[in-house]
C-alpha cells in the first residue's frame, strides 16, 4: 500500500518564516515561497504603520494598497513592537518554534537589531537568519540604505539602457528588487537545506548591489578580461548577435531574435532576400557584427514598410523567434496568460475580487489556495495562541505592557 498522503502537500508546507519585511524586494521574495506552502508571518511594527507598502499610491484606501495586495497573498501578519521588554519576548519565544528569520532592512540594522544567527542560535541552534538588505551586512556602504534606481545607477544598467544618444534610462520595472527577492528566496532555501541536514543554521546575506553586479554578467565578464567598455545599443540591439533587436514596422514595433545561423537563413529568405546569406559581410554570426550598419541599413527599411502582424506571423511560420512589442494592458490580455494560470484570484473584504499574478514556479499539480494579503495584526492573537499556546488572559497581559501597539479593527473577512 502506498504511503504518499491523499492530497500532495506543497514543498515548503511545514516551514516557518518570520518576516521583518517592507515595501518591495522583501515581500516579493516571500510571497514566493508562501506560494509553495511556507507559513511567513510578518512582523509588523505598530509604532510605523507596518509595512510602508501598505500605503503606496495611487491605489489604496486607507492600509490596504494594491501594491501590498500584489505582494502579500497568503502570509499571516502579527503587530509585534520588539523595542519593549514583552515584544522581544514574544519574538524570541517564536523563534524557538520557526525555521527562519528573514529581514529586509538597512545592512546594519540586523546586528542592532539582534536578529542575526549569533544573536538567535542560542534560542534555536538550526535557525537560518536571512537579511536582504541594498547594499549587504559588511563593507563601507552597508549603513546606508539602497533602491532598485538607485542601485540600476550605481551598477551600470542605467548606463546600458536606453538609445545610444539618450539619457541614461532605468529598466521600467523594479528589476533590481524583483531579482533580488528572487535571490534571498533561493539563499533562504540553502540555508534551511543545510540547517535540516546539519542541525545548524546560518546567516545568509543577500543585497541588490551584489545581485544588480552579479547581473552585469558577460558584458562585466568581457570588461575584467579584456577592458572592453559595454555601450547602449540602437534598438535595444544585442551587442553581439545581428539580428537580435527591435525593429519599427509600419505601424509599431516588433522583436526579432536570430541567434543561431539557421534562423538567420530563415530571415533572409522570409523577406525575399536570399542572397543576404552568401554576401560575406553577413555570411557568418561575427560578419554581421562587423557590419551591423550595413545590414541594418537594409533591414531597417523593408521592415518599416509592412505592419508587425505581417513580420511577426511571417517569422513564426517558419520558426523564427519573434513578437510585437505590448504594452502591459495588451501584454496582461495574451491567451497564453490564462492557458498558464499566471493571474489569480482572491476575496477581499474591502476591494471585493483582487486579481494578482501568480508566481512563475510551478510544482507538479501541487498549488496553494489563493488567500488574500493580511490586514496589519490582523493574527496577532491567532498566532500566540496556536504556535505559543497563550491563553487570553496572556494575550491581554502582553498588550498590557505594550507587546503589540495598536492594531486597526478587523475587516468582514
Amino acid at each position: 500500500m502506498s504511503d504518499q498522503p491523499t492530497t500532495p502537500r506543497l514543498p515548503l508546507s511545514g516551514v516557518r518564516i518570520l518576516s521583518l519585511e517592507q515595501y518591495g524586494a522583501g515581500p516579493f521574495g516571500t510571497s514566493h515561497l508562501a506560494d509553495l506552502g511556507a507559513e511567513v508571518i510578518k512582523i509588523e511594527d505598530p509604532r510605523t504603520g507596518g509595512d510602508v507598502g501598505r500605503y503606496v499610491p495611487p491605489f489604496f484606501e486607507q492600509e490596504d494598497s494594491l501594491f501590498f495586495e500584489g505582494l502579500n497573498r497568503g502570509k499571516k501578519s502579527i503587530s509585534l513592537d520588539m523595542s519593549t521588554s514583552a515584544g522581544r519576548a514574544l519574538f524570541e519565544q517564536l523563534v524557538t518554534v520557526s525555521h527562519a528569520v528573514y529581514s529586509n532592512l538597512r545592512g546594519d540594522v540586523p546586528e542592532k537589531m539582534k536578529i542575526t544567527y549569533a544573536d538567535l542560535r542560542h534560542l534555536n541552534p538550526a535557525i537560518v537568519c536571512c537579511s536582504l538588505s541594498g547594499f549587504g551586512t559588511t563593507g563601507p556602504r552597508r549603513a546606508e540604505p539602497g533602491y532598485d534606481y538607485l542601485i540600476q545607477g550605481l551598477t551600470g544598467w542605467m548606463d546600458l539602457t536606453g538609445e545610444p544618444d539618450g539619457p541614461p534610462t532605468k529598466s521600467g520595472l523594479s528589476v533590481v528588487d524583483w531579482s533580488t527577492g528572487f535571490v534571498a528566496a533561493l539563499a533562504l532555501l540553502a540555508g534551511l537545506r543545510a540547517a535540516e541536514r546539519d542541525g545548524i543554521g546560518m546567516d545568509c546575506d543577500v543585497s541588490l548591489y551584489d545581485t544588480a553586479v552579479s547581473m552585469l554578467s558577460y558584458p562585466g565578464v568581457w570588461h575584467l578580461n579584456t577592458g572592453y567598455t559595454p555601450a547602449r545599443t540602437h534598438h535595444s540591439a544585442h551587442p553581439s548577435i545581428i539580428p537580435f533587436q527591435a525593429f519599427e514596422a509600419s505601424d509599431g514595433w516588433f522583436v526579432l531574435a536570430a541567434p543561431k545561423e539557421k534562423f538567420w537563413q530563415r530571415v533572409a529568405t522570409a523577406i525575399g532576400q536570399p542572397h543576404l546569406t552568401e554576401d560575406p559581410r553577413f555570411a557568418t554570426m561575427a560578419a554581421r557584427q562587423q557590419n551591423s550598419t550595413a545590414l541594418l541599413a537594409i533591414l531597417e527599411p523593408t521592415f518599416a514598410a509592412e505592419p508587425v502582424a505581417h513580420w511577426v506571423e511571417l517569422f513564426r511560420a517558419v520558426g523564427v523567434p519573434a513578437g510585437e512589442v505590448k504594452s502591459v494592458a495588451d501584454a496582461l490580455k495574451d491567451p497564453h496568460i490564462e492557458a498558464r494560470n499566471l493571474v489569480v484570484e482572491a476575496e477581499h473584504p474591502r476591494y471585493g475580487t483582487v486579481r494578482s499574478l501568480a508566481s512563475p514556479v510551478k510544482v507538479g499539480d501541487r498549488t496553494a489556495p489563493t488567500v488574500r494579503a493580511p490586514q496589519r495584526g490582523e493574527h496577532t492573537e491567532q498566532v500566540l495562541a496556536g504556535l505559543l499556546a497563550m491563553d487570553d488572559t496572556a494575550i491581554a497581559d502582553a498588550r498590557t505592557r505594550g507587546a503589540f501597539g495598536s492594531i486597526p479593527a478587523p475587516l468582514n473577512s
